[in-house]
Parts: structure tokens; C-alpha cells; sequence
């Protein structure tokens, strides 16, 4: 019965405090709305900047995985390219592995010569479904068609002043026995232009077959097996270390968030750091709903002192501001979510757009196009995540500042004496 009892009193509290955020204007409801409205507007940005965030890490995380250092790396420490191939790539979860050299040369062509990271890879790299994804062939071919091929990145061949078909030479160094470095000169013919969609990574790149990488590499530099799984980002852990334990002592195995540990973690902190301003911004506009509530308090005295001249107790009153607190923090989380997830799933297009309407005024005064995104310093395209588990905290961060900024005017109204409110009427 008593159960009964209060869940009668929670719904009338609940249906009062529905009139008060539904009601009319001139009733108070504007307060609530109002408030509602801004804790909408100050979420928008949050959602936005948190899927730009999480796509930006992700595509550029992606294709550092994809075309780059791979999910894990296992190295040869005693014979650096002998691995148990057949035996790892039966291992669950694995996807594929294959064979790489790494080094370190100086290309030189036509206009100029620049550092870059020499790669040797098997042929199954160019067949890994990564490399289809990400890696897009801009001129030549797709792959070193003879070990005198190699394929440029775009950014690394346009700084160099080559195009597919041009001849380069490669400079890389050996130490001889006597502790001196020996040059060697190796001239190649650039059978393609590719590019990830990230200037840094096409900035790097100079990619040979492993056959080739035998003989402009000396034998110093590192080789390794890369491994590619099914679902990096929860499974590398696990993988690696069931890979320590099968390979034994001899063999060096590292995840992708050992690799390139520095790189993510800085990715990391600065979405963490965006995500904390925009925050500071949620409650701010959680605090006005405190505003808010204490008007309507102030608005709503004649109707507090009739519920308490009734029988109403103090938390009966109070829970009614706190029940409209929560649904003024529903209201504008569910509105300011939904436009949040709307404009950034459409980032791509917008940002197309509004670069198009800028354009178009900048032409009429002779000016350049405008950019808003350089693909040349971003991706070219923003992959769209959801992060559905931090969007639902989001929200249910936003209801609960919007509850605990209205608990003190709402112990206030709790606290009112009806026969003082009586004398002002």
C-alpha cells in the first residue's frame, strides 16, 4: 500500500512538473524551455566534435595499420628471416602475414633528393584488402612490376620532381667492417604514383619488391614478419600474446599500440582535451537550468503554498522542480544529441558545401579558392564514427548536472511556508 502510495505521488509530481516544461509562456514554461534550448545548443558541438575526432584518429589510425607498420610485428632476432609462416597464419584470428624489409635512403631525381623510408614487401601485399582500401593509384602502375620497379608516394615523388616512368637512384648506407659508413647507389625505375590520403604517410614512402630490398638494403637493416588480423583494435593484445608463447625465446613480437604508442596517445589527448572543453560548455549551460528553476519557483509560489496548504510535504515539492530539472535535461540532451549526430554524419558534405559558398565569394574579388580542410594536411575524407557508448554518457552527463544545478532552489520551494506566501496574495 505504501508502494502504491508513493508511486501516486511520484506520477502527480511527475505530471505537474510535465505542465510546468509543456505549459504555457506566461505560466513559467518559458524558463525550462529556454534552458532546455541552450543545454540543446551547447551539446550540438560536443557531438560534433566528437565524431570529427574519432574519424579523424581512426582514418589516419586506419591507414597506419593497413599501409604501414600493420597490427603486429614479429621479429627474428637470430635469423631475421626465418619464420614458422605456415604455423602463424593458422593461428585464430590471423588474417594474413607476409615478409618485410625496412630501411632508411636518400632518393635522388630529377629536381631533387629527400629522405625516405624504403620498403620491401611480398607480392601479397598489394592483394591484402587494406592495401585495396586505402592505397590509391594516382598514375602508373598499381605494383613493382620487375625488382628494378618501385612505387613513389605522391607527396615524396612531387617533392622530388618525378612522375611514373622516370628513373631515380636510391643512396643507402652499410657500415663496413672498420665502423665507416659505405654508400650504395641503386637506380630504379618509378613504375607508380600512390597515395593514402595522408600527405605524411605519402611524404615517407618508397616501396620495392623484397627481392629488390635484399639488394639496395644492406643486410643491417631490419626485417620482419607483418601480420594483419581480423579485428585489430580489441584483438591485438590477445594475439600477441598467444604469438610469445607459440614462437618461444628468439622472436620479438609488437602490437600497433607498442608501434606507434607516441602518435596515438597524443591523438588521443587531444581529442580528451577537446572533449573536456566542450564539457565545461555542457555545464554551463546545465547551471542555467538552476536559473531557470528558481524563476519558476518564484513564478509558481501561489500554486506551492495551495500544495502545501493540501497536505503536500517538503521532498513532494521539491521532487517536483527536480522531476521538471530532469526533463528540462532530457528535453535539450535528446534534441541537442539528435542535431549533433545529424550535422556530423552529413561533415563531409557540409564541409564541401560551405567550402563551395566561400569559393564562390572569393572569386568575385579575384581571390583563390577556399579550404577549410587542406586534404593535404587532413584526410580527404573524414571517416564517420559513432561512439554510441560515450554519446549515451554524454547525455546522461548533461541530465545529471541539470538535476544537481536545480537540487538547492528546489530545497528552497521544499522549504517555502505557505502562510508567507499566502500574505503576498
Amino acid at each position: 500500500m505504501k508502494s502504491l502510495r508513493k508511486l501516486l505521488k511520484t506520477g502527480s509530481a511527475f505530471f505537474i512538473a510535465l505542465r510546468y516544461l509543456l505549459g504555457r509562456a506566461r505560466e513559467g514554461g518559458r524558463y525550462l524551455r529556454g534552458a532546455a534550448a541552450g543545454i540543446a545548443l551547447s551539446l550540438v558541438p560536443v557531438i560534433v566534435t566528437l565524431i570529427v575526432a574519432d574519424g579523424m584518429i581512426r582514418g589516419i589510425t586506419d591507414r597506419y595499420l593497413e599501409l604501414g607498420t600493420g597490427h603486429i610485428q614479429v621479429y627474428n632476432f637470430l635469423n631475421p628471416e626465418d619464420f614458422p609462416l605456415e604455423d602463424i597464419q593458422a593461428l585464430p584470428g590471423v588474417r594474413g602475414a607476409l615478409l618485410e624489409r625496412h630501411g632508411i635512403g636518400v632518393i635522388v631525381g630529377v629536381s631533387g633528393s629527400r629522405g625516405a623510408t624504403i620498403r620491401a614487401v611480398e607480392p601479397e601485399f598489394w592483394d591484402d584488402e587494406g592495401s585495396i582500401r586505402f592505397l590509391n593509384v594516382l598514375s602508373g602502375e598499381g605494383k613493382p612490376g620487375t625488382n628494378r620497379d618501385v612505387l613513389l608516394g605522391d607527396e615524396l615523388a612531387r617533392s622530388i620532381g618525378v612522375t611514373a616512368g622516370s628513373t631515380v637512384r636510391i643512396m643507402t648506407f652499410s657500415t663496413s667492417p672498420a665502423g665507416r659508413p659505405v654508400p650504395r647507389v641503386s637506380s630504379f625505375n618509378v613504375a607508380g604514383i600512390v597515395s593514402s590520403g595522408y600527405r605524411e604517410l605519402d611524404a615517407l614512402w618508397c616501396i620495392m619488391t623484397v627481392e629488390a630490398g635484399r639488394q639496395a638494403l644492406p643486410q643491417t637493416n631490419r626485417a620482419y614478419l607483418l601480420l594483419k588480423i581480423d579485428d585489430p583494435y580489441n584483438q591485438s593484445e590477445t594475439i600477441a600474446r598467444s604469438l610469445v608463447n607459440f614462437l618461444g625465446p628468439g622472436f620479438g613480437v609488437y602490437t600497433w599500440q607498442t608501434l606507434q604508442y607516441h602518435q596515438y596517445s597524443s591523438y588521443q589527448s587531444t581529442r580528451q582535451l577537446l572533449l573536456f572543453i566542450m564539457a565545461l560548455i555542457v555545464l554551463v549551460a546545465a547551471v542555467n537550468v538552476s536559473s531557470a528553476t528558481s524563476m519558476l519557483v518564484i513564478e509558481r509560489q501561489r500554486e506551492i503554498a495551495i500544495l502545501k496548504t493540501s497536505g503536500a510535504r517538503p521532498s513532494f515539492t521539491s521532487g517536483i522542480f527536480l522531476i521538471g530539472a530532469f526533463l528540462t535535461g532530457l528535453l535539450g540532451s535528446v534534441f541537442g544529441i539528435g542535431a549533433g549526430l545529424a550535422i556530423g554524419s552529413s561533415v563531409n558534405s557540409l564541409i564541401r558545401a560551405l567550402e563551395a559558398f566561400l569559393s564562390f565569394f572569393s572569386g568575385l574579388f579575384n581571390s583563390g579558392p577556399v579550404t577549410i580542410l587542406d586534404a593535404s594536411l587532413y584526410l580527404e575524407t573524414i571517416p564517420i564514427i559513432i561512439n554510441w557508448q560515450l554519446v549515451f554518457l554524454i547525455g546522461l552527463y548533461t541530465i545529471l548536472c541539470s538535476v544537481l544545478a536545480s537540487w538547492l532552489p528546489a530545497r528552497r520551494a521544499g522549504k517555502l511556508k505557505p502562510v508567507d506566501i499566502l500574505r503576498k496574495y
